[in-house]
């Protein structure tokens, strides 16, 4: 089988271990190409210039709309390019807001990542609602069933992760969508960590809205994709004000203003072209690989770290069963700060990522100082998690 490490530049120019893909993942030749090539040859502005060049680079970004949207089984016009995860769940949250009334419920999970986590509570001290927050079981794990419970006539938005970036459990979000749909409510699913390891299609799992980010999934920083259903984006407004969101603007002593078409009227200004270019390269990437292929993959490896975890009498969070989790672990070693150990790894060449994960409020409600993480993707292989036991073990 073909070395996937021979795709990826910077682990043929780095002697590392690298296990911190929850945090982002590194790129392989295929994406940076596709970014290079495309400032070398087809680069101008959007939306704006008639000329064959412009025209090109519309192209160009217009297609990688329809790439990612396909990559979940949605459309171009329900997919909004944004800067990452968190812009599309605060954008989410924005456009939402006005289903919300006083007394109207919200909620959300303790294991949340603060994206999917604040602006909820936010929006709820705007409409006068309130945010329910539903506790995990003792792993750390979304309880499904409490939230199912918690689900009223009064709630309007469910706010869940699919799957965790600290405890790495993969949620049943197709049974939370139904429970929210038979009391009339809104599902918000962050996609973070499960769009670049598990097969997506939107309306199979019957959500509402799915965010997430390109540099999670072997595409560039500063770009990602709010995915929500065509009627809630057309009956929203948009956060940002700009070029090329606007169809036509007039004043004469009061405004009027007609949005842009979807998914334009939520894209203003400049956007980032090239990055869009480079999430679809990333896209393509992933297709060829195969995207059944990537869970087993990881799962196989982080199971050989749970183990080894356990051998060193060091604890991890999140459930014992490797079929209900993805290629996320995270441990505290015994007497140790977090922080330290991931340094030490470091000196190790091992990358890890210590502390709370963006994900605080899971942390003290399991009685936690922060963790060290250790997250898979494509190109780990066993000889990386020998590496990382190893270096751990030896740690004095």
């Amino acid at each position: 089988m073909r070395n996937v490490k021979d795709d990826f530049p910077i682990l043929k120019n780095r002697d590392i271990v690298y296990l911190d893909n929850a945090a982002t993942t590194q790129k392989p030749k295929s994406v940076i190409e596709a970014i290079k090539e495309f400032y070398e040859y087809h680069n101008a502005n959007i939306h704006r210039g008639i000329y064959p060049l412009a025209r090109e680079a519309t192209e160009m970004y217009e297609g990688a709309h329809e790439r990612v949207a396909k990559f979940i089984g949605g459309k171009m016009e329900e997919t909004v390019f944004v800067r990452n995860a968190s812009e599309g769940l605060n954008l989410a949250a924005w456009i939402l807001k006005d289903r919300i009334g006083k007394g109207d419920k919200i909620i959300t999970t303790m294991s949340e990542h603060h994206s999917n986590f604040l602006p909820w509570f936010k929006i709820a001290r705007m409409r006068g609602a309130r945010v329910d927050v539903i506790p995990t079981k003792e792993d750390g794990s979304i309880d499904e069933e409490k939230i199912i419970e918690a689900i009223d006539s009064r709630t309007k938005i469910v706010a869940v992760q699919h799957a965790s970036n600290v405890t790495g459990y993969i949620t049943d979000v197709k049974e939370i969508a139904r429970a929210a749909h038979d009391n009339g409510a809104v599902i918000v699913v962050d996609g973070a960590q499960s769009v670049p390891h598990i097969p997506i299609d939107v309306k199979k799992l019957g959500i509402d809205a799915l965010a997430f980010s390109a540099h999670k999934m072997l595409g560039p920083t500063g770009i990602g994709a709010l995915w929500m259903k065509a009627d809630l984006l057309e009956e929203g407004e948009p956060f940002l004000e700009g070029g090329d969101m606007i169809k036509e603007v007039h004043y004469n002593s009061e405004l009027q203003v007609i949005y842009n078409d979807l998914p334009w009227k939520y894209e203003a200004g400049t956007p980032n072209i090239a990055g869009g270019v480079g999430f679809a390269a990333a896209v393509d990437y992933l297709e060829r690989y195969g995207m059944e292929n990537i869970l087993p993959h990881e799962q196989k490896l982080a199971k050989r770290i749970m183990n080894g975890l356990e051998e060193m009498g060091v604890p991890f969070v999140g459930p014992r069963d490797i079929k209900r989790r993805g290629g996320v672990v995270a441990f505290s070693v015994p007497g140790k700060n977090p922080y330290t150990v991931a340094l030490y790894l470091g000196t190790k060449n091992v990358c890890v990522r210590a502390g709370y994960h963006c994900a605080q409020p899971l942390h003290e409600s399991l009685g936690i100082k922060g963790t060290v993480r250790a997250s898979l993707y494509i190109y780990n292989d066993e000889e990386d998690v020998e590496k990382f036991l190893e270096a751990l073990e030896g740690m004095p």
